[in-house]
């Protein structure tokens, strides 16, 4: 299968370099451009749209629109082209890239991805899929090369993307309840590593306490996904709020801590470190 990429972040080289490895041809295009094992760099996104499917992981709305649409790009993609969209993106621009690629006679399916950069280059990524069911023909082959599981959102692609966010607003609570609970423990001499030894080893057992536990034990933080993005995703929590909940006005009492957090991390020096350094900031503060 020909396959067009664009983004070649630590998620979308390690994507496009499995998808390769896997015997597609994989044309791929980086803003800062660079090179990926097996994978055929064009100079412009044009050239990877020229495709059977474009896979995108560039990093937020704006990147997107300035990349594909304000560029003109996506109104001359060739006809029939599917474009999955794998980046954290509004529910808003979401519903207007349907409308934008149904004008250019483009397919279109959101395709959000759960995984950090070790799941992508092993291939296991949990892709959040959602779109019309016609545009999915023949793209298995597409997420054998780069996921464990695709789960299906239905036929409103904005659906994915309502689901990445709530899931990634999931895990910063999961991020900041394990730096308190570090915290109320810690002072009276509770080892780390014990404490999360007992949380995952009882009622704490998911994967997202498995690996942000071993991240703050190991104090280790550099980034697979930089807080500022975090603190985007966490906006973007707010805006969905605002929307599905207008009774709200987008303040839901645990997404506003988080996000008020995460901005007092990206604010105290911590902004291109993993978002899991919200968990550093939260010790760092409670002990004065």
């Amino acid at each position: 299968m020909d396959i067009g990429f664009i983004g070649l972040g630590a998620m979308g080289s390690a994507m496009a370099r499995n998808l390769a490895k896997a015997g597609h041809r994989v044309r791929a295009w980086n803003r800062s451009g660079g090179t990926v094992e097996g994978v055929d760099m064009v100079a412009t996104p044009a050239e990877a749209f020229a495709s059977d499917v474009v896979l995108t992981m560039l990093s937020e709305d704006g990147v997107i629109r300035d990349v594909l649409l304000d560029s003109a790009v996506l109104d001359g993609a060739p006809k029939g082209v599917v474009h999955l969209v794998c980046s954290t993106i509004s529910v808003a621009f979401a519903r207007e890239l349907v409308d934008r690629h149904q004008a250019a006679g483009v397919g279109y399916l959101s395709a959000p991805v759960l995984g950090r950069p070790d799941v992508a280059a092993a291939g296991q990524l949990n892709v959040i899929l959602a779109g019309p069911s016609a545009l999915r023909a023949g793209l298995d082959p597409v997420f054998a090369a780069i996921a464990g599981k695709v789960w299906d959102m239905g036929e409103e692609a904005p659906r994915a993307n309502a689901a990445k966010i709530a899931c990634n607003m999931l895990m910063t609570m999961a991020i900041e309840g394990l730096a308190e609970a570090v915290v109320l423990t810690e002072g009276l001499g509770v080892e780390r590593e014990a404490l999360f030894e007992l949380l995952t080893g009882t009622l704490f057992g998911g994967r997202v306490y498995q690996n942000y536990s071993g991240i703050i034990a190991e104090g280790k933080y550099e980034p697979g996904f930089k807080a500022t993005l975090g603190l985007k995703d966490l906006r973007l929590a707010k805006e969905l709020a605002a929307e599905t909940a207008p009774g709200t006005q987008g303040h839901l009492p645990m997404l506003d801590a988080v996000h008020m957090q995460m901005g007092a991390t990206v604010e105290g020096g911590y902004a291109a470190r993993d978002w899991a350094s919200m968990a550093d900031f939260t010790i760092q503060q409670a002990k004065g």
